[in-house]
């Protein structure tokens, strides 16, 4: 086994026992696949009003512009499979904010990543990424052999679906790189059937600007009139196109205590978040993903889904 092997082997083994699902690693450089995918997208406005989205093309596209002199990207999965779901008389909150906000849980658990890499390899410089930086996590992911994009633009295996976080580690070591999977949607429409506002446009194209996480989270403004009654009560995020998803049948319970949902969550009712205050708030959602929208954006949410009619 040569070096760059036994260091892919010893961070893989690390990993794991940080509690990742999975880690794959691929070379750092410029995606050229995904660049026209990404400027036709943006093109066509699939973005709306996440103007960032615009920013840091080229970074977006090539790692090397992120971490200077940087060889590998360091792909890594995170269950956040909830062993619990909300009451189902209830409006829905997408399972990835049940508990604590994944960028704090999962950017721990990164530093010691690289501390490890720092300590058992040596003077290795690189940088942490969750959602925090112009990555494309889930090109990464799917370049890493870690799975393959879904028709619903979700990263998917076969082993246990898609409700897990991508992050990486962008460093300037050298390692052994895995190949990618193959694509196993086959004919299946699911996903593209059953979304609730048609935001899948054709198989691998998601048009965020008509996706219910977009109107619930990203959104500043009113929610467009034209889509009441299609959000399925959803009050913050998403997850139709995953739910009905058969690899998801695979989906097993996380074992992150962090990723627990407040008592309250589970067992609260329409009328309890119709009446929601901002103390309940601030108690159910302390450190969570949750706080994104504000309470005044959830209260927005909540308001155009009584209101359907």
């Amino acid at each position: 086994m040569n070096n760059k092997q036994l260091h892919a082997q010893l961070i893989k083994t690390e990993a794991k026992r940080l509690g990742f699902l999975s880690c794959g690693i691929s070379k750092a450089q410029f995606l050229e696949a995904e660049a026209p995918r990404l400027e036709k997208w943006l093109n066509n406005n699939m973005h709306g009003q996440m103007q960032y989205m615009e920013n840091h093309f080229d970074k977006r596209l090539d790692p090397t512009k992120l971490v200077e002199d940087s060889k590998s990207v360091i792909s890594l999965l995170l269950n956040y499979y909830p062993s619990e779901e909300q009451n189902k008389e209830s409006y829905k909150l997408s399972k990835y904010a049940y508990g604590t906000d994944y960028h704090f849980v999962i950017k721990e658990k990164l530093k010691s990543l690289l501390n490890f890499i720092q300590e058992e390899i040596g003077d290795v410089h690189g940088r942490a990424f969750v959602d925090s930086a112009p990555v494309l996590d889930k090109a990464w992911a799917a370049k890493s052999g870690l799975g393959w994009i879904g028709k619903h633009s979700n990263l998917l295996t076969q082993q246990v679906g898609s409700f897990y976080f991508i992050a990486e580690l962008i460093v300037d070591l050298e390692l052994e790189y895995d190949s990618q999977t193959t694509d196993h949607c086959g004919t299946c429409t699911a996903c593209i059937d059953a979304c609730p506002t048609q935001a899948i446009t054709e198989p691998y194209v998601v048009d965020g600007s008509k996706c219910i996480s977009y109107f619930t989270i990203e959104l500043k403004e009113n929610i467009p009139t034209e889509f009441k009654g299609k959000f399925d009560d959803w009050m913050f995020g998403c997850d139709v196109c995953q739910d009905v998803c058969p690899w998801n049948r695979f989906s097993k319970a996380h074992s992150e205590p962090l990723f627990n949902p407040h008592p309250e969550l589970l067992s609260m009712t329409k009328k309890d978040w119709e009446e929601i205050t901002e103390d309940v708030f601030e108690k159910v959602f302390k450190n969570s993903a949750v706080k994104r929208t504000k309470f005044s954006g959830l209260k927005r949410n909540i308001d155009f889904l009584k209101n359907q009619d």
